[in-house]
């Protein structure tokens, strides 16, 4: 039976911008403040206490982050921002925080000691195209759409192109970022935006797949590989074998790599401890 818990309302609509459900090792977190999914102060700030959350429990093993309605997520929420220009520092100090934390979200999925799979039905725009660039893995409906819509409105999307530029080719990103045409779901996955492309009604249940799948998997690798994946891929090619094969090193002193080979060898399926 999964769990199903609400968290801290918005201030400004009084709902749940986040609603949890944690079952089998997957924790699936739903933007629920539809019709944009706006990525407000509230929203950012919920989606990061539950990936603590999901962090330190060790019956986690997968996060899936999901969305309600019809778009993925707009982005951040610009009448919450334009509402702060009538500050004293015409908003500088709201829209400083505001970009801050969406930084920080975007660096707090990359550093989850647990993959991060984000199951995108409908647009994913500016930060939510960031949202969906900064997962570790993506799937969309045919229908999704996406984009860096920012210099439509003289307001380059400076923040969102770190991830979609380490996600996307080099001049796909900047195609992008300079005309903020929205593209298909079949031409984000030709970028590099997401992994696979499924039919609205298959949606969930490919997803709860792929989930299953890596959550079955020895919870201490999984941690290993990631932090290894996103820092090597920084590093000039000399220096990242260097580093990998001291990873894998390291790897194959732990107990469950000892009992994954183990029991590889003895034809059976192991038993991870997480150590």
């Amino acid at each position: 039976m999964a769990e199903v818990v609400s968290f801290k309302k918005d201030a400004a609509t009084g709902q749940a911008p986040i609603s949890v459900a944690v079952n089998d090792g997957v924790a699936r977190l739903t933007l629920a403040n539809p019709p944009a999914n706006a990525l407000s102060i509230a929203v950012m700030e919920t989606l990061m206490d539950e990936l603590d959350k999901a962090a330190a429990d060790r019956d986690v093993r997968v996060v899936v982050i999901a969305s309600t309605g019809k778009v993925f997520s707009a982005g951040h929420d610009l009448k919450e921002m334009t509402a702060r220009r009538g500050d004293g520092d015409r908003g500088r100090a709201f829209f400083e925080r505001t970009i801050r934390l969406a930084a920080d979200l975007m660096l707090k999925i990359t550093h989850l000691p647990k993959p991060v799979i984000a199951e995108i039905d409908g647009l994913a725009t500016a930060a939510g195209c960031q949202l969906v660039a900064s997962c570790d893995l993506a799937i969309c409906t045919d229908k999704s759409t996406f984009c860096t819509p920012g210099v439509n409105i003289g307001l380059f999307c400076s923040t969102p192109m770190v991830a979609v530029s380490r996600a996307a080719h080099r001049k796909q990103a900047m195609e992008m970022l300079l005309t903020g045409e929205t593209i298909d779901a079949s031409t984000a996955k030709d970028f590099g935006l997401v992994n696979r492309i499924v039919p609205q009604e298959y949606l969930s249940q490919v997803v709860q797949k792929y989930a299953s799948v890596i959550a079955s998997k020895s919870p201490l690798t999984l941690k290993i590989g990631k932090e290894a994946f996103y820092r090597q891929i920084e590093m000039p090619v000399e220096e990242a074998y260097d580093y990998a094969a001291r990873v894998m090193v390291e790897n194959m002193l732990v107990r469950d790599a000892e009992e994954g080979i183990g029991a590889f060898l003895e034809k059976r399926h192991p038993e991870w401890t997480g150590e």
